[in-house]
């Protein structure tokens, strides 16, 4: 865990899950940090880690399924469009998603990603978020192998 994160998962010295999520501080926004043992399971806790900026994960029924698909020349640019894909999700289905099934493929003209969200509409009373998320940036943004697993990485603009 990098200084200063807010992590989810075991406390420390515990044994870790396969994927975990975190935040880390970045002045008037927030960083977003997936820990995952795949590429794609890295980029589902990040979009996981979006999510608990607005609101508690665990309090996201899913009740709706909605499919996302993206490209980029690298992996990190894949990461800010898939999270940019899921606020442009959230902001016009007016939704949360608390699950997500990604798949990445890559070859020689770039990344692409496959996914399923799954989640509900805002329930201002249940979900009581706390901000907007606004979009991915490519500050602090990093996609690396670390630790026999995978990190990705950016801050959200809020």
């Amino acid at each position: 865990m990098q200084p200063d994160a807010q992590e989810t998962g075991p406390p420390p010295g515990a044994a870790r899950p396969p994927g975990w999520w975190e935040h880390f501080p970045h002045q008037a926004d927030m960083g977003v940090r997936g820990h995952g043992a795949t590429l794609a399971a890295a980029f589902e806790q990040a979009a996981l880690a979006m999510t608990a900026v607005i609101a508690d994960p665990a309090r996201v029924r899913q009740n709706i399924k909605v499919s996302v698909t993206c490209a980029a020349p690298d992996p990190e640019l894949l990461l800010a469009e898939w999270l940019n894909a899921l606020v442009f999700e959230m902001a016009t289905r007016r939704a949360l998603f608390s699950t997500f099934r990604v798949t990445i493929d890559q070859d020689a003209a770039g990344v692409r990603l496959k996914a399923t969200a799954r989640g509900e509409a805002v329930d201002p009373v249940r979900h009581q978020p706390a901000v907007e998320v606004k979009g991915a940036t490519y500050t602090a943004l990093r996609v690396a192998r670390q630790g026999g697993g995978w990190i990705a990485q950016c801050v959200v603009d809020v």
